[in-house]
Formats: C-alpha cells, sequence, structure tokens
C-alpha cells in the first residue's frame, strides 16, 4: 500500500490498514528509508504517528520528512520481528538504531571431510562442517583450540600441508595430534576422536566423561593398561576443566546484557556463559541515529544480534525493553528449545548484570576518549595541510613483495571515526617488472581510480549530492566511486608522480595528495610530508616532528596500510609455497603424488631433482617427468594466479 500524495496524509493512510501483524515502512521523498518497524496491529501503530499526543523531538523530525509509506502485512507478531530485522539490516534506515560490527564473530569450525580439521573460523560459513559459538572473542577460540588439541588430538594442519607430509610435524611430536597424515592414527580411532570432540564442545561433557570411564574399565578389563592410562589422564583434565560456574543449582547458560549511554553515543557489553564456562565479554556500539533512551538500544540489539546469533536458555538484561515476550517466541522458535528474557532478577543473576554494567560504562568512557583523540589528531591534520574543512575519507596505498615476488598493493580508508575496515583493497600486482615500486603503484591507483570514474557516487558528489549521507553511504560499503579527501602514498617523490599521473589522465583533482616519505634514520617522527604543487606551483615538504597529532594520524594510517599490504603478501607468497603444484599436472593423482614426495622427501627434494630422477620413481613415464620438472621450474604450468579484485 502507498501513499501518491505529494504531501503525505497520514491519517488517510491509517483508515486504509487492517489489524493484522505486519511491517511498515517510512520513505522520504527521495525514496530513501527513514524507519523501520513492526507492529501486533499495524492500524492502531502507525495511527499513534499521527495522534495529537506529544512525542519526541526525534520522531517529530522524521514524521516531517515521510513522504509515503509501505506496509507488508505478516501471519504473526514472531514473523514480524524477523521481516524487520532483515530489512533493517539490508535498508539501514536513517531513524533506526542500527547494531554495527565490522568484524565476523569468531566460531569453532570442526570440518566435514573423512580425516576433519578442527580450527578457527572467521567470515562466511561456507566451509562444510560443524560450527560451535559464535563465541565473544578470538581469544576465548583459541583457549577451546588449546583444550581440544590437549584432550582430543585432532589435526590442525590446512588441507594442502596435510595432503603433502611425508613424516609426522611438530605437533605430533608434542603429543597434540595423532599424525593422520602419515597414517599412524587409525580412521576408526580418529573418527572416535572427532565424535568425543563434538559431545564436548556442545557442553556434553558430563556425559563424556561416563564415557571415558567406561572406556577406561574396558580397557583395563583386556590388560591394555596403557590405553587405560591415556583415558584417564583424559578424564581427569575435563574433570579439571569442569571449574562451571552455576546458577539456581544449574549449570550456566545464558548471556548477560548491560547498555550505558552518554548522550547519543552507546556500548551494549555482552557477558557470554556456556555450558557453565565463562566466555568473556564482548563491547558493541550500536549507531543510535540521534535516540537517547537505552531501553530502545538495548531492545533493537537484543532483536538484531540474536535474529543472527543462537541464543542461550536465558538472556538477562540491565532493564525492561518493549515485546519480551514476542522475542521470548521468537528466539524459542528458531533454537527449538525454550529461550528465557529476564530483566529482574537477583543472586548471581544479578551480580552477572551488574559485572556487564560496570563493564559497560568503562568500555563507553574509554571509546569516548579515544574517539575525541581522533578527532583532535584529524584537525592537525586539517590545519597541517591547510584544508576548509576536516577530512571526512582518508585513503592510504602501499607497496609490498619481496624481491619482486607476489607484490600486492594495498588501499585502506579511515573516516573521522577511524578505520573503515569493510572499505579495504588488496590489489594482486601482474604485468610489471618484478620490484618495480613504481609501477606497481601506478598499476593500484589506476585500478582504483578508474572505478572511482565509472562510479555514479562520483556523479552524485559532484553534482552536490547530501553531505549529511556521504558518511553513511560510505560506511555502508558503497565506495567505488567516493573519492578521498586525502590521498596518502607511502613512499617518496617517484610514488608520489605515479599518483599524480594517474590523477591526471583519469580527469581527477579532488584528493589532497599527499607523500610519506621515512626520515634518514627510518624513526616515528621523522617523516617528511610530500605535497606537490598545484597548477605550476612548487611543491612542499612539511616536517612536522613526532608531537604533531596530524602526522600521528597520518602515522597510524600509513602502518594500517602497510600491515594490510604485508598480511596480503604473505598470504599469497605462502599460497604458492603451501599449494603443490604437482595438483594441477594431468596425469598426477593422490598415489603418484603422495609417491613421488615419499621418494624425494618433500617437494623441496622432488624441485632439486632433474627429470631423469624423477622418472625413476615408480608409477611416473618419462614424459610425466618433463611435464613435472617443467612445471616446477616455471617452463609451463598452469597459468597466472591473478584474482579479480
Amino acid at each position: 500500500m502507498t501513499s501518491p500524495l505529494p504531501h503525505f496524509d497520514g491519517k488517510a493512510f491509517v483508515r486504509g490498514l487492517s489489524t493484522a501483524p505486519g511491517v511498515y515502512r517510512m520513505f522520504a521523498a527521495d525514496d530513501s528509508v527513514l524507519y523501520v518497524g513492526k507492529a501486533g496491529a499495524l492500524k492502531k501503530r502507525v495511527a499513534s504517528y499521527f495522534s495529537n499526543t506529544p512525542k519526541p523531538a526525534r520522531t517529530m523530525a522524521m514524521l516531517a520528512q515521510v513522504a509515503r509509506m509501505d506496509v507488508t502485512v505478516t501471519r504473526s507478531e514472531a514473523e514480524a520481528l524477523l521481516l524487520e530485522n532483515q530489512l533493517i539490516k539490508s535498508l539501514k534506515p536513517r531513524y533506526n538504531v542500527l547494531l554495527r560490527d565490522d568484524k565476523s564473530y569468531p566460531y569453532v569450525l570442526l570440518t566435514q571431510e573423512p580425516w576433519p580439521r578442527i580450527s578457527l573460523h572467521r567470515g562466511p560459513r561456507n566451509v562444510p562442517g560443524r560450527y560451535f559459538g559464535p563465541y565473544p572473542s578470538v581469544v576465548a577460540v583459541r583457549e577451546t583450540l588449546n583444550l581440544m588439541h590437549k584432550l582430543f588430538k585432532l589435526r590442525s594442519c590446512e588441507d594442502s600441508v596435510f595432503r603433502n607430509r611425508s613424516r609426522p610435524c611438530l605437533q605430533y611430536q608434542i603429543g597434540r595430534c595423532t599424525a593422520p597424515c602419515v597414517g599412524l592414527v587409525q580412521a576408526r580411532d580418529y573418527a572416535q576422536d572427532v565424535r568425543r570432540a563434538t559431545l564436548f564442545l556442545e557442553g556434553r561433557s558430563d556425559e563424556l566423561s561416563d564415557e571415558l570411564n567406561k572406556a577406561m574399565e574396558a580397557a583395563s578389563e583386556r590388560l591394555d593398561f596403557e590405553e587405560a592410562a591415556r583415558l584417564r589422564d583424559q578424564v581427569a583434565m575435563i574433570r579439571k576443566l569442569q571449574a562451571r560456574q552455576y546458577v539456581d543449582g544449574t549449570v550456566a547458560d545464558l548471556d548477560a546484557l548491560a547498555c550505558a549511554m552518554q548522550g547519543s553515543h552507546a556500548c551494549v557489553l555482552l557477558l557470554a556463559f556456556r555450558d557453565g564456562r565463562n566466555l568473556g565479554t564482548r563491547s558493541f556500539f550500536p549507531k543510535t541515529n540521534g535516540s537517547d533512551n537505552p531501553a530502545e538500544v538495548l531492545a533493537a540489539f537484543v532483536s538484531q544480534y540474536y535474529a543472527e546469533q543462537p541464543p542461550p536458555r536465558e538472556i538477562v538484561l540491565d532493564r525492561e525493553i518493549e515485546d519480551v515476550e514476542l522475542l521470548q517466541e521468537a528466539f524459542s522458535s528458531a533454537a527449538g528449545r525454550r529461550v528465557q528474557v529476564k530483566t529482574s532478577v537477583r543472586g548471581d543473576r544479578a551480580g552477572y548484570l551488574d559485572l556487564a554494567r560496570r563493564n559497560a560504562q568503562m568500555t563507553l568512557a574509554t571509546e569516548l576518549g579515544s574517539q575525541a583523540a581522533q578527532r583532535a589528531r584529524v584537525e592537525s591534520l586539517r590545519e597541517m595541510l591547510g584544508l576548509a574543512e576536516p577530512p571526512q575519507r582518508i585513503e592510504c596505498f602501499d607497496i609490498s613483495h619481496t624481491m619482486g615476488e607476489a607484490t600486492v598493493a594495498s588501499c585502506v580508508v579511515f573516516d573521522a571515526e577511524g578505520p573503515v575496515r569493510s572499505q579495504y583493497r588488496r590489489y594482486n600486482i601482474a604485468g610489471i617488472e618484478p620490484g618495480d615500486d613504481y609501477a606497481a603503484m601506478h598499476q593500484a591507483l589506476e585500478r582504483r581510480f578508474r572505478r572511482a570514474v565509472e562510479g555514479e557516487e562520483v556523479r552524485l558528489r559532484t553534482t552536490g549530492s547530501r553531505a549529511d549521507e556521504r558518511p553513511s553511504a560510505v560506511r555502508e560499503g558503497r565506495s567505488d566511486g567516493v573519492l578521498p579527501d586525502v590521498l596518502l602514498i607511502d613512499g617518496g617523490a617517484g610514488q608520489v608522480a605515479q599518483a599524480r599521473a594517474v590523477l591526471a589522465d583519469l580527469g581527477i583533482d579532488g584528493p589532497v595528495l599527499v607523500g610519506v616519505a621515512k626520515g634518514e634514520a627510518r624513526r616515528p617522527g621523522d617523516e617528511t610530508l610530500l605535497l606537490p604543487g598545484i597548477d605550476g606551483q612548487p611543491g612542499r615538504e612539511l616536517h612536522p616532528g613526532s608531537a604533531s597529532p596530524g602526522l600521528q594520524l597520518v602515522q597510524q594510517v600509513r602502518d594500517e596500510a602497510h600491515r594490510f599490504a604485508i598480511t596480503g603478501h604473505r598470504g599469497r607468497r605462502q599460497k604458492a609455497r603451501n599449494s603443490s603444484r604437482l595438483e594441477d599436472i594431468p596425469g598426477i593423482g593422490p598415489r603418484r603424488r603422495a609417491s613421488l614426495l615419499k621418494h624425494f622427501g618433500g617437494l623441496g627434494g622432488l624441485k632439486n631433482a632433474s627429470a631423469d630422477e624423477i622418472a625413476h620413481v615408480e608409477g611416473i613415464s618419462s614424459a610425466l617427468a618433463e611435464r613435472i620438472y617443467a612445471t616446477l621450474h616455471g617452463l609451463q604450468g598452469p597459468g597466472d594466479e591473478r584474482r579479480p579484485d
């Protein structure tokens, strides 16, 4: 249902609504989404916006911009809640409280393959296997993995390493792996360890202990005392780890959530317990969009967070929120078990809430302090570069390689709030002379800014797009066509010249170009900032010194670009080291590959062998040996590994 009126008549729109549950959306004149909300009865909820009762200033400002409304009827309030969360996530309305979290949640992954691997996983859950979590922090995941390797000795190595081992690695030597890569454990025994690890990760450690005790007794009866001793030690370690926390006599399985606010800045702190184990805390900083009501922020957080993450049996909140019964119904339906949302608690739960509340207040104070320092650095950079306004977007480029191998360029993005990691980019450089940093910089910049020229957002910006919309558009990831206010180049005059040439060729004159050259001693604080001249004017060199907040910001951005480039380069280089090019040679299957690696003691020995020596391996013909030799020495191969950016 849509109102065609240029000036929206809310009361007339309400008359056509039903009393069914559903979701409503408010749109501005430019068709941007202002607000998404759910309702148990659409007519009653939407009518409340257009009644004569007093409303907060934020709500009145939103209603003044409404040009039309749409509604979607659902079968139940729980379905409306799910649809509301999906629309908020996809549309990012201007007046909704938005859960912002640039980092993906960490999980423990147990892969689904003949010899499963256990590891930390972040990002899209597209690897087949079981995912346990999410955990509040990577530290909690690593502690869990450390326990799993001690208890069950499952492999952690990547498949490329696992397939090409010819002897056990160090993990086997220190008793943290059973070396399935070289057949030192039977498949059924490894499968048993996988099943027991699954029981432990599912929180069924009592059941696991009982099973291990029975297995220990059976081993003793058949006089297999070595196996019985191993199981005894395993049970003892599990019992030691079962220093659990209880609530009302039951094992704690809950999340305690507290919200702290200062003005329109909010921090929601989550304290998680699973199977009686304290997994630690995690802080979130929702985008409040002008809301100063902690209950509204907390309600939006709970709704959006648990729409994507599996809820525990109890969710304990530090304040009353709306729609508690609806949330319990929706979470219970999604989890397949009862989920309780509580706000008035005593005893242990109250203690957990007090701990979460104090941590939320402390974390928010720290965050606001860092934001104030960030604003001071941005203002100092503005003065240093002579800009009319503080820069809203800073980009920095850096190049990383090892003697010309696996060259990678990085582009990192900062705005007034700090790094925008979702918009970082890497460029795999190809088609240049190895070690030519100038050509690498030219290629990366050309690829980045050609997209900007072709992107629609450049046209929006040059024709006067709304300034208050641009930061949100950038934060949401629509950045291909957005030009930076300041473009930092990690390098001297040569790299800066490449940047000037690229911008001139593409007809771009918006960004302020700054080269960041290291001092003679390469000490932090001795950097020279190179500002090329404009319209025939001579360039400038700045030496701000280590005390300059503006230079500290430049160093922060430059160091982040350097870190990001090195990480990409190492990953690309390691991929080339780890991936056996034997896998890409027609006629080389798992059996022949294993024979070759075993015969020569690994890939290094195989690379040092001649074609005649390779042909002496059983199952390898002379023609195939020649093909293997040529592939390993770059005389022919599977081709360029360059990936599209």
